[in-house]
């Protein structure tokens, strides 16, 4: 029996889509045997820290890319979210499985959807797109730095009004019924699915991304029999997007992409780009061909509209400039 050798995170929500995954392999290749190596990268160890200060979400991958280029591993599975818009060389996207729900979720602790948190409410996130989404709904809000795996930021709503998560996450989970996530018998609480027409999910958002050596053909065809073609015309438009907007971690971005009408060669691409305290959001999408292409016109716009001058006045504040 060949083996494959396959590298996580080692968060519970890491090792559970991984084993999905190794479950839907094997059941697509009986013939093959799989290992699960466990990897704790720079990420998973700060976390008194937000993202955009410790290095972006390159931090979870950049490890485990290096144990695929000295062949530690064959594989490796990751959160689409989390992969930066450049691979390391020498490496691909092998397979992007069928894609989960793309949405975030409101997770309250008394059961208050957005428009009805109190005035001031505290709202846990580590995101800087998050934050300024929340943020320009809601001005009164405070939002709190909220990191670490996803049943520690669940357990933190005790001391927040709510705090935002991927639904991904959740499902994959088997936490989130649709209405309620229950993720013991005393921890029950009330989730709102945010409309991804005004609160665009990360780039990639639901996805997972298969990623192997580019020589490596006897891996390219074993994880071959996983991709969706959907899922990789959505991700590639969006992760287009991002690469020419051109933003850096301290940037919120977003763009969400979909196929229109069963046809997966048209898509419709909503973006967004906003400053950090939600005091400037803009929206816009396109709709055409599938491919990067689309991604990037619909970054042309977004920066003629005003997203250059966000883009240089976030790197003004970080030099300190006024």
């Amino acid at each position: 029996m060949r083996g494959l050798r396959v590298g996580t995170r080692r968060s519970a929500l890491a090792k559970q889509q991984t084993q999905q995954v190794v479950e839907a392999l094997q059941r697509e290749r009986p013939d093959l045997g799989v290992e699960v190596v466990e990897v704790v990268t720079k990420g998973d160890r700060i976390v008194d820290r937000s993202l955009s200060e410790v290095g972006g979400k390159g931090l979870f991958v950049s490890e485990i890319e290096a144990m695929l280029a000295d062949k530690t591993i064959d594989f490796a599975v990751h959160s689409m979210k989390d992969v930066p818009a450049e691979l390391a060389p020498g490496l691909v996207l092998g397979a992007i499985p069928r894609r989960a729900d793309p949405r975030d979720l409101l997770v309250s602790a008394s059961g208050a959807g957005l428009d009805d948190l109190p005035q001031g409410a505290r709202v846990g996130t580590s995101s800087l797109r998050r934050s300024a989404l929340l943020l320009a709904k809601r001005r009164d809000l405070e939002v709190v730095s909220l990191r670490g795996n996803i049943d520690t930021r669940l357990r933190k709503l005790a001391e927040l009004d709510a705090i935002v998560l991927a639904a991904a996450g959740l499902v994959r989970m088997g936490w989130w019924d649709g209405k309620h996530v229950t993720v013991a018998a005393d921890l029950v609480y009330k989730a709102w699915p945010m409309p991804v027409g005004t609160f665009l999910p990360a780039v990639g958002q639901g996805a997972l991304a298969l990623e192997c050596r580019a020589d490596d053909e006897f891996t390219l065809g074993a994880l071959g029999s996983l991709h969706d073609p959907v899922a990789e015309a959505e991700t590639l438009a969006e992760r287009a997007f991002l690469a020419a907007v051109g933003g850096s971690c301290q940037v919120p971005v977003a763009a969400y992409a979909r196929m229109l009408e069963g046809d997966v060669n048209t898509l419709r691409v909503q973006g967004f780009v906003g400053l950090p305290d939600g005091s400037a959001a803009l929206f816009d999408e396109v709709s055409g061909k599938a491919g990067a292409a689309l991604g990037e016109r619909l970054a042309a716009t977004l920066l003629t509209r005003g997203g250059r001058e966000i883009l240089e006045q976030i790197e003004r504040k970080a030099a300190g400039w006024q």
